[in-house]
């Protein structure tokens, strides 16, 4: 795993390195131009003729020891600084005198010339306010160069938060950042705007980040943590019952999906309760799982069901009807084993939010960003702007654990470390693959993973599954029983490896 911290976040580590640890911040500074301009030779930057832009405060600082150390190797350079003199930090304005010192050209008025590589220092990771006026302009222009561009430690304008636009953002070919990537970094539409991103060590100590609810992000290497001990003595009963309340008339698919995908992920034993019309076409595509179903409303049926299942997941393609309603809450009414709500389920629960309220209960809410709004009764442009807040006061409110699920799903849970995936790709941007999802997580929770240890893996082994999937059918051939496959294909590489 690897933090995610914010410009915030980052900010107190460095004050803790300086203060705490010794190293002076100009160390630091002279350590991560050091990495940016070795990281430019490494990746064969075109430094012909570079332009340095500079700003006021550390990130102006950074810059103006990237352009002396590059005069110092005879390249052509010009620092330009468009900060105010009377705001510049203190490391700042020393970097500027050395600069100065060592002949390095600094213009406070741009003469236009061709440049090879545009480096930009202008804001750092502190940034929280839409740039306007002159700052503005002159990221347009450097966005206009045809030559490459480079970030010093994030894009300006890229909040480091968020990952939204301060108004307007560098847009980099090669981002150096220092010690982590940044949330906002990781987050749209920001990392769009990052090119290849380099994470350079600068002695930043990691141990003040240490057992604080940070967002985190999972590897491959953490694949070998997500998947469940196998025992040689074991039989089906070992890996545990699941229960899929799922596929209203004509939405067998989902059923399907989210069965087959709890069976891949490792679970035991599969029961699909879904209408009577799913039956054949379910009992054909998957033989494996008992199929048991009802016509009407019968509470005695579902009742027995609840208490022979060991995990239940409910929503995948059940509707929204009268009869999906009363499942539903039924189902959370008596449940004492862990659920997972999705699809229907979540639409549905719009209207029971105070089913959510035993606490006993662990349950999984699987919502994509338009079904979270429902929950929230807030815009998507309001859950996008404040999703970590607003996720992390619902998950507190209603005592469950939230899968929110995007081109980059965050799980949220009371008094855990957020988590945001960073893994898979749009190939996934298919019908069914909510469904997998479900199934996949489903089917860990089966085998005693504990339930945000499941719901982070779940998303995270749906995702690399996604990616195996796209190294097969590449990017727009994709079905969901894809991601099923490449799920499998994940797990016996990890098994192997």
């Amino acid at each position: 795993m690897r933090y995610l911290p914010t410009g915030k976040w980052m900010q107190m580590a460095d004050k803790y390195t300086i203060q705490e640890i010794g190293i002076p911040s100009m160390v630091l500074m002279e350590r991560a131009a050091l990495q940016v301009v070795e990281t430019m030779e490494r990746k064969h930057c075109n430094l012909k003729n570079v332009l340095v832009v500079c700003g006021a405060g550390n990130n102006g600082g950074d810059g103006f020891a990237v352009a002396r150390l590059l005069k110092q190797k005879g390249i052509a350079v010009c620092a330009f600084f468009v900060g105010k003199e009377d705001a510049m930090s203190p490391d700042c304005q020393s970097q500027r005198i050395i600069a100065e010192n060592c002949k390095v050209p600094i213009v406070t008025v741009l003469q236009e010339e061709e440049y090879t590589t545009i480096i930009d220092a202008v804001f750092g990771v502190g940034l929280n306010r839409k740039i306007a006026g002159k700052y503005e302009k002159i990221i347009q222009w450097m966005n206009n160069q045809i030559c490459t561009k480079v970030a010093v430690d994030i894009p300006s304008g890229v909040c480091s938060a968020t990952g939204s636009i301060l108004g307007v953002a560098f847009r980099a070919d090669l981002t150096i950042t220092f010690a982590y990537e940044k949330l906002g970094m990781a987050m749209y539409p920001g990392a769009d705007f990052l090119g290849e991103c380099v994470v350079a060590d600068i002695g930043i100590d990691s141990n003040f980040l240490e057992n604080k609810e940070i967002v985190y992000t999972l590897e491959q290497q953490d694949l070998k943590n997500i998947l469940p001990k196998r025992k040689a003595q074991s039989h089906k009963g070992s890996y545990g019952k699941v229960l899929m309340i799922t596929g209203s008339k004509g939405m067998s698919g989902a059923a399907y999906l989210s069965a087959r995908a709890a069976y891949i992920a490792g679970a035991g034993l599969v029961q699909i309760y879904t209408a009577e019309e799913n039956r054949v076409i379910l009992q054909q595509l998957l033989p494996e799982a008992i199929i048991t179903t009802y016509h009407t409303y019968d509470e005695e049926q579902l009742d027995s069901l609840l208490q022979w299942a060991d995990v239940v997941c409910i929503g995948c393609g059940l509707g929204t009807s009268q009869l999906a309603d009363r499942l539903l809450c039924r189902t959370l009414k008596n449940i004492k084993k862990p659920c997972v709500v999705d699809a229907d389920g979540i639409n549905l629960l719009g209207n029971h939010e105070k089913l959510l309220s035993k606490e006993e209960v662990p349950v999984i809410l699987t919502p994509h960003m338009k079904e979270m709004t429902g929950l929230l009764k807030c815009t998507i442009e309001e859950l996008k702007e404040d999703r970590w807040n607003l996720l992390s006061t619902y998950t507190k409110e209603h005592g469950v654990i939230c899968v929110l699920k995007d081109a980059r799903t965050v799980v949220s849970k009371k008094g855990k470390a957020p988590f945001l995936n960073m893994a898979g790709n749009c190939a996934m941007a298919k019908a069914g693959a909510g469904d997998v999802l479900s199934g996949v997580i489903t089917g860990l929770l089966a085998q005693k993973k504990e339930i945000y240890e499941a719901a982070v893996g779940g998303v995270y082994l749906h995702a690399c599954g996604g990616d195996e999937a796209r190294r097969e059918k590449g990017s727009y051939s994709v079905l969901a029983n894809d991601l099923i496959d490449g799920v499998a294909t994940c797990i016996k590489k990890t098994e192997e490896s």
